[in-house]
Parts: structure tokens; sequence; C-alpha cells
């Protein structure tokens, strides 16, 4: 409960900061309801899942999500929202003392999809591979979601991995299988964390 009760405090602190800075006394007000209705949602999930356990390493981890890596935490905290607006639910036992919040459902029925520490439609044969997305957003901070989309961007419109790519088994031959069997699974975090778990879709 306490985990989940501080994140949303901390949520609704940088709503608050940032509508500040962004349009004064309104924006004060503006930002810290956002922050509380994305802050709400999270720390309901963090509390009532059991995601950090009340260890050392829990608390290490809540607070370099908290910290460090907070914008990645409030952009998972918007999806994990958006998930439950759909009537997805939490995977309470997978993500009890795990330091992620897990998702029934995917965005996808094919791919699992993890954004900061929220981790929707994984199951235990690739839950290695979205772990390491939750420690690439950790050790990089605010750094992470910026370079993902930059690398997304660049290898859209500059394919270098054209270059290296297995044409024989990974064939690009239709619009669809440029972004899905080509940008995809080359961009820098989804190729290390294909390396530890996982096939690249074929």
């Amino acid at each position: 409960m306490m985990f989940g009760i501080l994140s949303a405090a901390v949520q609704v602190g940088v709503g608050a900061v940032l509508g500040l800075l962004a349009g004064g006394p309104v924006g004060l007000l503006i930002g810290a309801v956002v922050g509380l209705l994305v802050g709400a949602v999270f720390g309901w999930a963090v509390a009532s899942a059991g995601v950090y356990a009340a260890d050392a390493r829990g608390m290490f981890l809540f607070v370099v999500d908290h910290t460090w890596s907070l914008l990645n935490t409030v952009v998972g905290a918007i999806y994990l929202a958006v998930h439950l607006i759909f009537g997805h639910s939490l995977d309470r036992p997978t993500s009890l003392g795990s330091g992620r919040v897990s998702v029934v459902e995917g965005v996808s029925p094919r791919y699992a999809t993890t954004i900061g520490t929220v981790c929707a439609g994984s199951n235990s044969g690739i839950q290695r591979h979205e772990d390491v997305h939750i420690f690439q957003a950790r050790l990089l901070g605010p750094l992470y979601i910026p370079l993902v989309l930059a690398n997304y961007v660049l290898f859209t419109i500059a394919p270098v991995w054209l270059l290296y790519h297995d044409h024989t088994n990974a064939p690009i031959n239709r619009f669809t299988r440029y972004f899905e069997i080509g940008v995809y699974p080359h961009v820098w975090n989804e190729a290390i964390a294909y390396r530890i778990q996982g096939t690249p879709p074929r």
C-alpha cells in the first residue's frame, strides 16, 4: 500500500510542476489533476498486485523507477491506464514482487509490449525478453524512450539493417514485413532483448 500511495504522490507532484511551468497556476491545477488520474491508476496497480517487495531490492527498484527512470514510469502508467480502459486485467501473481506491472492481455495477440515497468501480454516463454526492456529503461532513464524512438525513425527512413538482415530466412517481400520483420527486430533495444530470449519474427 505504501508504494502505491508514494507512486501516486510522485506522479501528482510531477504533473503539478510541469503544469506550473507550462501554464502558471491554472496549469498547476490541470497538471495535478492529470497526475492524480494517471498516478492513482498506477498506484492502485502497484499496491493491489504487490509489485515492489518490501525488501532492499524492492525499495531500490521503486526509487529508481520514481527518480532516474520516472519518465518511463509515467509513460508506462499512461499505457497501463489505456489497457484498463479497454477492460484488460492485471496479472497479479506474475506482478507480485517482480518490480513490474504485468497485464494479462497484450496490444496484439502475437506480441508482448513493455513500456516503463508495465508489461502487457507476456508469458514465461518471453518474460526475460520483456524484463530486458525494463532493465534498459532503468539503466538509461530519461534517455531510453528518445533513443528507442530515434532508432525506429532512423531505421525506417535509412534501413541500414538491410546490409546484415537475414534475407533468406526472413524475406522482406511486402510492405508490412518491412516494419514487422525488418525495422522492429533490428532496433537496438529489441536486438539486445532477442539475443537474451526469444526468436525475432520471420
